[in-house]
């Protein structure tokens, strides 16, 4: 035998064997491989319990955050909110009441009374969704959506094209059963049970929440107390005091905000030019304490209700700092510990101030 026929015979030997190894592997293969695990889809939930919202130009629309927000819904949409206007939203409600999602709003009396300010909710009245109208004493001023229970929405933007596109706001929507359990029973407070404004008593609720292991609380006006949970925060202050207020009247906040200056933390403030120099604001008693205050300025509004204390906690929400949102509106405030939150808040309160005018 040659040697190319004894190496012919040696290649076909070695390539018998292959085939013999794969038929083997084949056939004596375990029969019950371990399952790969799933990596899971990305989904907002699983990035952050939260997602925060600004009206600054740049930033993602807010209204279209608001409307996939009602888009998601499966079983049900709880609305109280002062105005309301923008399209998208009042035909995001109608489809998913048309979809079988239970829906029902909140709003104020006088707004749905008004021809013009009442139009988006005689329309959705229209569609068979029930609006109900209250507090005659101040305003239903809550600005906050509830889906399927399991979320929330709020924060102080009004759900109009000014406040979209002309006025500095936030909002905030938050993933969590429990705060979203706070707002239902509010919100059903008023809706069931007709009661608005001082009229409504305290309960049922849990102020203080740990969600994704950060503190939060959550607080309804006038039934609360908010003023003064607010006052109590701003006296725990250590180091620094930021805010953005539409209307800032309330004597007790603007003592603690001196007497934390004097004690050298830092003061700085950004008022709504509207009203800021009349002898309710604490602008001026401010500004001649020597803090740094400014009068905003947008040509419109900053209709913010902010302060972010220590660049770690940050409370939010409806709640202008007033007597008439302490003791007769329908308000709602979150206080979050969150530094994450707080320099998203604070990246706005820089923007704000920037713009802002000196005394």
């Amino acid at each position: 035998m040659g040697k190319k026929s004894r190496w012919l015979l040696v290649g076909i030997f070695i390539a018998l064997l292959l085939l013999a190894c794969v038929v083997a592997s084949i056939f004596f293969a375990p029969t019950h491989l371990p399952t790969p695990i799933p990596t899971p889809s990305p989904t907002l939930e699983a990035k952050s319990w939260y997602k925060v919202y600004f009206t600054a130009p740049g930033s993602e629309p807010i209204d279209k955050g608001l409307e996939e927000f009602i888009k998601s819904a499966t079983s049900s949409i709880d609305m109280a909110i002062y105005q309301l206007d923008l399209p998208n939203i009042v035909s995001a409600l109608i489809e998913a009441a048309q979809r079988g999602v239970r829906v029902r709003v909140v709003t104020d009396v006088d707004i749905l009374n008004d021809e013009r300010e009442g139009a988006s909710f005689r329309e959705l009245e229209k569609r068979g969704i029930p609006v109900i109208g209250g507090n005659t004493s101040g305003i239903m001023h809550n600005k906050f959506v509830v889906v399927d229970g399991k979320a929330v929405w709020t924060g102080s933007w009004n759900f109009t094209v000014n406040d979209t596109t002309r006025y500095d706001n936030n909002a905030l929507l938050i993933y969590s059963p429990e705060l979203a359990r706070n707002y239902s029973v509010t919100f059903n407070k008023m809706f069931e049970e007709k009661k608005f404004g001082p009229s409504r008593k305290p309960g049922g609720t849990t102020p203080r929440l740990i969600i994704n292991g950060v503190p939060v609380e959550n607080y309804f006006s006038p039934e609360d107390e908010v003023g003064e949970k607010i006052t109590e925060k701003l006296k725990q202050a250590s180091s620094s005091i930021y805010f953005m207020a539409f209307s800032f009247t309330d004597d007790r906040m603007g003592k603690v905000l001196r007497q934390k200056a004097k004690a050298g933390v830092l003061i700085r403030g950004v008022f709504e030019t509207v009203g800021s120099k009349t002898k309710y604001s604490e602008f001026g008693t401010l500004a001649k304490a020597g803090i740094d205050v400014r009068q905003d300025g947008n040509p419109y509004l900053m209709h913010h209700k902010v302060f972010i204390i220590d660049e770690k906690i940050v409370i939010t929400g409806s709640f202008n700092f007033s007597a008439g949102a302490d003791k007769t509106n329908d308000e709602n405030v979150v206080i979050i510990e969150d530094p994450a939150l707080a320099k998203a808040f604070m990246a706005e309160f820089h923007r704000v101030y920037s713009a802002a005018k000196g005394d």
